[in-house]
């Protein structure tokens, strides 16, 4: 992949990233006709420069969350600023602050990668700039294909014809709603690597994602949506921190049946093959108890082999947060 930057500082460096929110969300709400409610009331600030995951099963309400911000939709009730401009009331101002990259892939079939890219700057009111829209196409590594037809281009180049598009018009902030939806495991790692270069620009990035995995790689900040509501927006490493849980695997030599009366009080579980213990505890907790469960161990007569830790994935997390509100 091209790490050719963007936009830079004066100075040269990357524009700077933090400060006041780009983006704040105060109480939306969404109610289509027939009832539906697909937001409830939705309160998040955005920070400049950051990585937000929002994740959440089908009809959680990150699409329609994500087209309100954009202006595609009008929500029912609430505000929502981008760059500190209303985007009800200064939608044309907003807007030219966002890019978004949506999950169907929509492009003209039979125009070439380069033309398709500067028609969505002109659509912006933005001047033609050459050497700007060559440094996107060579960023996504689509300047050798600049002159193809989007017809020719695989699945993958043209989810990024889509990201050049929706970043033609210089955005600060960038939406990608499933932007790895049906690619394989290799591009959609090398569009992490792309995303990540992107913030190192300064662009604040919103996606919102099947795979899990994609947020933990990637994300700095994860937000959990379902059935309209934000259940939670929190720092990634603080969030699996606070409510990940760890395990200590124990291989015996010897296997067990069952667990001795003297190793009652630490709910160990035996696995299938008899072989070993596993040991569940909280890491945040001010004792863990693993200091003494090995004195037990040893008192109890069993000889250790080996000793694994396990940590919760972001995946374990947001299925029981999920499963929690059911």
């Amino acid at each position: 992949m091209n790490t050719i930057p963007l936009r830079t500082g004066s100075d040269g460096t990357n524009p700077e990233i933090g400060g006041d929110p780009i983006c704040s969300i105060s109480e939306v709400s969404k109610t289509y006709a027939g009832g539906f409610h697909a937001l409830d009331g939705v309160s998040l600030e955005i920070r400049k420069g950051e990585i937000l995951a929002l994740l959440g099963p089908n009809g959680a309400g990150k699409t329609t969350l994500i087209s309100i911000i954009c202006g595609i939709v009008k929500s029912s009730g609430g505000s929502v600023t981008v760059g500190g401009y209303d985007v009800g009331r200064h939608f044309r101002q907003s807007r030219s602050l966002i890019g978004l990259v949506p999950q169907e892939i929509n492009l003209e079939p039979f125009e070439t990668v380069s033309n398709t890219v500067n028609f969505s700057r002109g659509l912006f009111g933005k001047p033609k700039d050459t050497d700007y829209i060559e440094k996107v196409l060579k960023r996504l590594s689509l300047w050798d294909k600049r002159k193809d037809q989007i017809v020719t281009l695989s699945g993958g180049m043209k989810r990024r014809v889509l990201i050049a598009k929706a970043l033609s018009h210089e955005p600060r902030v960038l939406f990608l709603d499933e932007p790895t939806a049906g690619v394989d495991v290799e591009l959609r790692k090398d569009m992490w690597e792309i995303v990540r270069a992107l913030q190192a620009d300064g662009v604040t990035i919103i996606l919102t994602t099947h795979y899990i995995e994609e947020a933990e790689a990637i994300a700095d900040r994860v937000g959990v949506i379902d059935k309209g509501k934000l259940l939670l927006v929190e720092d990634k490493s603080t969030l699996m921190q606070r409510m990940g849980t760890k395990q200590i695997r124990i291989e015996l030599q010897s296997a067990l049946e069952s667990i001795p009366d003297a190793l009652s009080q630490y709910e160990l579980e035996i696995d299938k093959t008899g072989n070993a213990l596993i040991y569940t505890y909280d890491p945040t907790g001010g004792r863990t108890g693993i200091t003494s469960l090995f004195s037990d161990l040893k008192s109890a007569g069993l000889v250790l082999c080996d000793v694994q830790t396990y940590q919760s994935s972001l995946e374990e997390i947001f299925v029981d947060l999920i499963k929690a509100q059911t």
